[in-house]
């Protein structure tokens, strides 16, 4: 889907958003806004019929729906209506308002306490990773196909809607890459599948009652197998088609042919999210092992930049307006960085003077992220000649960081992973009195593909980084955790170093770093990252010293160049 193809549609370039192109959850849309504020996202099943889609071609001219729209039975607002002709289109399609935010009705409810009704982006996730469940294994799962998502300008109050604001909320929560909105309706438009419904078929004697619970019950398990569940499936949610001989059109094997229709209650079943999220980790796990060496094709998003010396893919942030910086050449691993993976989740700080915390992503991937603190002042005396240095130096800027890490990687001394530099969308600011302008100066030579600057003092940088279990080759060999991290200072206060063997491993690292050209200004032991093994003791390599990883990188400078 390509922006320039589809400026080139015609009827349909003036109705383009100023971000046409979004993903949400994982769905590719083009987004299209009338002139009234009126959004209509349209799939990749959708693209061929985009004029028809346009509301003025079908919801939004009230004697057109009347003339040609039909309420279909069910206790959510559904309708099938053909839309107008345009260029020799038109097409049958099926508009159902969507439920997010309520309460499930008593004839809908079932026994499963957590069901809630799915946003309609959520719904077109589900409907399109279920359709394409067939390039895991045997079988496939016929459905209409998720057209379009259309939400009118128009601005209801919530609690007119039905919505729960706490149940919104949450669901708001799990959609950071668009804003949804409490106060407009949302439909999901499919295309009309052709056929009876499996009650109208027993209705009209094409199949019996018998006939018609196994059915449902082949329905489920074909479902669960698959790795989903809908909630209230129904008889009136499993599509046939009648022959003209009286009888339902059936496979081979001769089975009744059937397709699913609503899926607002469709979700993952708990063996095929675990499933889910394993597989995007063992690919991260695996990508991430040859992030330098991807031939992947880049999509019109992404561009591949090198920045002091580090290789990057970079793109902006759709969902906050923000860009990003991902390590390494494979564009596949621009989406495990998103924000909306990882800004949200669980975090726990891990620093007491800094912002720092790990948390594991929506993909299951342990990160460590940390604000950046470059275009302030250290916190330093200037009386101090060990402090004037560091007043004198500055912080470094994130892209600093990555590239003195990958710098002592190459040198033989290890560190952890730098992953991604976000760059937040917001505007923020310091105060005059804390700022020091030394790396904006430094940078100003420095632009992003699409031409801004690289460092702005505008908005906050977040520096990624892996969360130290273990080499990545390990892990991509098998994901099982090798190691657990522990910062030198608290390997001390835990007993685990003695204060001789502490100042020994002080002393190596600064050593180490000295000799690779590299000189911590405020070097501490919570700057040198540690290996506890499986046995619950410290790792060490062959001349009994502690095995250690640079983790801090802030207030590294580089000194005279090494021969």
């Amino acid at each position: 889907m390509h922006t320039a193809v589809i400026s080139e549609m015609d009827g349909v370039a003036a109705y383009l958003a100023h971000k046409p192109l979004v993903t949400v959850l994982g769905v590719k849309y083009l987004h299209l806004r009338a002139e009234d504020g009126t959004d209509l996202y349209v799939t990749e099943f959708g693209i061929p019929f985009t004029r028809c889609l346009l509301p003025e071609n079908h919801w939004a001219d009230a004697a057109w729906m009347k003339q040609h729209g039909v309420r279909l039975p069910g206790t959510s607002a559904l309708f099938r209506v053909r839309t107008k002709e345009v260029d020799g289109r038109a097409c049958d399609i099926v508009v159902k308002w969507n439920r997010m935010g309520q309460d499930i009705p008593g004839g809908t409810r079932s026994s499963d306490g957590d069901v809630e009704f799915n946003s309609p982006f959520m719904e077109f996730s589900l409907v399109i990773e279920m359709r394409n469940s067939h390039f895991e294994s045997p079988g496939r799962l016929y459905t209409h196909r998720p057209l379009a998502i259309y939400v009118p300008r128009k601005f209801v109050q919530g609690e007119q809607l039905g919505r729960r604001r706490y149940k919104m909320e949450a669901i708001q929560r799990s959609h950071e890459e668009i804003p949804l909105d409490w106060n407009r309706n949302y439909a999901v438009i499919y295309d009309w599948l052709k056929g009876i419904d499996a009650m109208e078929a027993c209705r009209d004697g094409l199949i019996d009652k018998q006939t018609m619970t196994s059915l449902v019950d082949r329905c489920h398990a074909d479902l669960d197998r698959k790795g989903f569940s809908v909630s209230d499936n129904k008889p009136h949610h499993i599509i046939v088609r009648p022959t003209p001989d009286g009888q339902l059109k059936k496979d081979r094997a001769g089975q009744v042919i059937y397709g699913l229709v609503d899926f607002e209650l469709l979700k993952r079943t708990p063996r095929r999210d675990k499933m889910f999220r394993a597989k995007k980790r063992q690919e991260y796990l695996i990508r991430q092992v040859r992030r330098f060496e991807s031939s992947q094709d880049f999509p019109p998003n992404l561009t591949p930049v090198t920045i002091l010396g580090v290789d990057y893919v970079y793109g902006r942030v759709e969902s906050t307006g923000g860009a990003l910086w991902v390590v390494g050449r494979d564009p596949m691993l621009f989406d495990y960085f998103l924000p909306e993976k990882w800004r949200r989740t669980p975090r726990t700080k891990i620093s007491a003077s800094q912002l720092v915390y790990e948390t594991v992503t929506k993909d299951n991937i342990h990160l460590v992220w940390r604000v950046s603190r470059v275009g302030q002042i250290p916190d330093a005396d200037p009386f101090m000649r060990r402090e004037r240095q560091i007043l004198d130096y500055g912080y470094n800027s994130p892209f600093e960081e990555f590239s003195i890490a990958m710098e002592l990687s190459r040198r033989g001394i290890e560190t952890t992973y730098p992953r991604a530099i976000y760059m937040t969308g917001h505007c923020s600011s310091v105060s005059s009195s804390l700022v020091d302008n030394s790396r904006y100066v430094s940078h100003a030579s420095l632009q992003t593909p699409d031409h801004r600057v690289l460092l702005s003092r505008q908005h906050e940088y977040i520096t990624i980084w892996g969360y130290w279990n273990g080499p990545d080759e390990s892990l991509a060999d098998k994901d099982e955790v090798v190691y657990k991290g522990i910062d030198a200072l608290a390997a001390y206060r835990e007993g685990r170093l003695t204060q001789r063997a502490y100042v020994r491993v002080m002393q190596a690292a600064r050593r180490r770093l000295v000799a690779a050209g590299i000189e911590d200004l405020s070097l501490r032991g919570n700057h040198l990252l540690l290996s506890i093994d499986r046995d619950q003791k410290l790792a060490v390599d062959d001349r009994n010293m502690p095995l250690m990883r640079i983790c801090n990188f802030e207030l590294l400078q580089k000194i005279e160049e090494v021969p």
